[in-house]
């Protein structure tokens, strides 16, 4: 049995989940989201909890059990709280603006860098070098956040570009060391 799968979602205060013709939906007071459910797992919920099952031991359905679980999990968490990813810019004239629904960054290029929001995301720029993006999906902010990373990534010599809050980026020495 998945360790993971096994486990019950519980259900907080003000969020109403339902299962019908094979596909979860949650809502909750920042907005609703649908999953469609496989096959081969089967979904329970009550009161309090969604609990997923699984029809057999087959490969594909233990690996399914718990990933249906854990999309369940985040379901409930991105209507109840909500997910927030924090980027930052790093770099000598290097800056964000939001602009209607354009991110614009300014990261070394010769042009301006314009990034269409998706529907679904709220981003805002605190100040200009810092970007907050906010939603009730995980995987469309976390997506969204990775675009963004890589327009322009963290080089190992200057740690110059635009990187996670908090993240750790390995720099090398120069080849001034050398000698």
């Amino acid at each position: 049995m998945s360790r993971i799968g096994k486990a019950p979602v519980s259900i907080p205060k003000g969020v109403k989940a339902a299962v019908s013709a094979g596909t979860l939906t949650v809502e909750g007071p920042l907005g609703k989201l649908e999953h469609r459910l496989h096959p081969a797992v089967s979904i329970d919920v009550d009161a309090t909890a969604i609990r997923v099952t699984r029809k057999s031991d087959g490969r594909l359905d233990r690996s399914v059990h718990g990933l249906t679980r854990a999309l369940a999990a985040n379901m409930v968490e991105g209507v109840s709280k909500g997910f927030e990813k924090k980027l930052e810019i790093v770099g000598v004239g290097y800056l964000a603006a939001i602009q209607k629904n354009l991110l614009q960054l300014r990261v070394g290029f010769a042009n301006e860098l314009q990034v269409p929001i998706p529907a679904g995301l709220t981003v805002t720029c605190p100040d200009q070098t810092h970007v907050t993006i906010k939603g009730i999906d995980k995987q469309l902010v976390g997506q969204f956040a990775a675009e963004v990373r890589s327009l322009r990534k963290p080089e190992p010599y200057k740690g110059k570009g635009i990187r996670y809050e908090n993240e750790q980026v390995r720099r090398k020495a120069g080849k001034a060391v050398t000698k």
